[in-house]
């Protein structure tokens, strides 16, 4: 049954992606018909949700993730944004206690403070297609994921990450990942 649900899975998926595909080409023929621009870019499909070009993007003008020093940030951020899909979907599955309204709202003043003005984080808002109820919902998922992650794995030490890099390890083994970044070059 298991086996039958995963197939299952990864036929939704592959058909996902392919149809994903097709209408992303689509886009980009009528976009370079009109006005030879790419609305955006699909790189990677993790268990039916979807990770743009203008998802990692956002990710680092917001201060959500910040790339490490690498010749290709886009595949570092994407990466990251892979694995934050895998763990809260186990997030999901467990169920953590929710975060506050007030812990919302202090990570969103957090996000805020990084910009000199009102009109900046607007800005970067707008280019990334995204609303303050869409931020504060990430915002909230990060800290159910902060939450499950310290309840999981509660040494504070060194071997911590080390136990954490195994568990996502599995988590990407098990996943129906779909990663089309380096597809596209």
């Amino acid at each position: 049954m298991r086996e039958m649900r995963r197939a299952n899975g990864r036929v939704l998926i592959w058909r996902t992606a392919s149809a994903l595909c097709a209408v992303q080409l689509t886009l980009c023929l009528a976009a370079s018909r009109a006005s030879g621009e790419i609305i955006d870019r699909v790189l990677a499909v993790v268990g039916g949700s979807l990770i743009t070009l203008t998802d990692v993007n956002a990710a680092v003008e917001l201060g959500l993730v910040t790339p490490a020093p690498s010749d290709d940030r886009v595949r570092d951020v994407l990466t990251r944004l892979i694995d934050r899909e895998l763990q809260l979907a186990e997030v999901d599955r467990y169920a953590p206690p929710e975060p506050s309204a007030a812990e919302v709202e202090h990570e969103l003043q957090i996000v805020r403070a990084r910009f000199a003005s009102p009109a900046a984080f607007d800005a970067v808002l707008a280019r990334a297609g995204i609303d303050l109820p869409y931020l504060r919902q990430t915002l909230r998922e990060n800290l159910r994921i902060r939450a499950y992650l310290d309840r999981r794995f509660s040494a504070r030490d060194e071997r911590r990450q080390a136990v954490v890099d195994d568990w996502m390890a599995g988590l990407r083994r098990r996943a129906d990942i779909v990663d089309l970044y380096l597809a596209g070059r």
